[in-house]
């Protein structure tokens, strides 16, 4: 073999182990490829006005149809109604706005208000629609996700999370902290977050958080109790309703419903039902009018 003849076949064997290694990279290439997750689909916010967050899937699910209440239909709250229906307005047509914490008495509407004012606000903004996300309370951590898939829509959207709370020793509210107000990035523009809560400051605090007990400095456990309550602009109390008012939401009802029958008699039957619940709550007089309704042998639609 001459040395031309032999610095060719080096060369065969260099292209032979190039080729080789070139087709391994390509072979794991593929591979890491097939294990990695799927992109996330796009979010879809034209597909309706209210949705669920999916986390595992990080998808949105479309609700067609959201059992809301007229918002005229909620009596005795008022003044959280306005100032929720303003505050929502406001954000809805790209001006300053603020979180809202809807805590209180259970059954006393929370809920629903949140549910009515949205239903409300796009009445009024029918070309704009306002969309609705509701979160679950165990997919709080999730939070960041989602506001990073948002951040770049062009709809004006309401995160929402009902009864949220958070047991002693969970360190998961400390996503929601950073997700309301802070972080490098902050809350997205286009982004506002709601929640009710039967706690004022939804997390809870025992009495040992008074007592100096062993603590360098007992007040830093406290604050960091309030702390996520404070990142809240609005807070809204809903307290146990009075008689008058309970009789004023019964009043509602039957109006709206139409329902048959004589209204002193439909308040003395209404006011035994809340003394069988041991409350009076709008929860308790809509469970009522139910009864009352299917009594009658009429279905109760919006």
């Amino acid at each position: 073999m001459t040395r031309s003849q032999g610095d060719l076949s080096v060369k065969n064997d260099d292209q032979d182990t190039q080729n080789q290694q070139t087709h391994m990279l390509e072979r794991i290439v593929a591979a890491l490829e097939r294990l990695a997750p799927p992109a996330p689909a796009a979010l879809d916010l034209d597909a309706a006005d209210a949705f669920v967050w999916q986390s595992d899937d990080t998808a949105l699910q479309p609700i067609d149809v959201v059992q809301a209440l007229p918002l005229e239909l909620l009596k005795g709250i008022d003044r959280s109604k306005d100032t929720l229906r303003d505050n929502t307005l406001r954000f809805a047509k790209g001006f300053a706005a603020n979180n809202a914490l809807l805590w209180g008495a259970r059954g006393q509407g929370k809920s629903s208000v949140v549910k009515a004012v949205h239903a409300h606000v796009n009445q009024v903004l029918a070309s704009n629609p306002l969309k609705l996300i509701e979160v679950h309370r165990e997919d709080v951590a999730s939070l960041p996700k989602l506001l990073s898939r948002l951040r770049h829509t062009s709809h004006r959207v309401i995160l929402y999370c009902d009864d949220l709370s958070f047991d002693a020793g969970e360190t998961t509210y400390k996503s929601l902290k950073a997700a309301l107000e802070g972080g490098l990035e902050g809350r997205p523009e286009n982004v506002l977050f709601y929640a009710t809560s039967n706690r004022r400051h939804l997390l809870p605090r025992d009495m040992i958080d008074n007592e100096q007990g062993s603590s360098i400095n007992p007040g830093d456990a406290i604050e960091e109790k309030v702390s996520l309550s404070d990142r809240f602009g609005l807070w809204l109390g809903f307290h146990n309703c009075s008689q008058d008012d309970y009789l004023a939401i019964i009043n509602a009802y039957h109006a709206h419903f139409a329902l048959p029958g004589d209204v002193q008699e439909l308040h003395a039957d209404a006011l035994e039902w809340s003394m069988t619940r041991g409350a009076r709550s709008g929860r308790v007089a809509w469970q009522f009018i139910q009864d009352a309704a299917g009594r009658a042998g009429l279905s109760l639609t919006f």
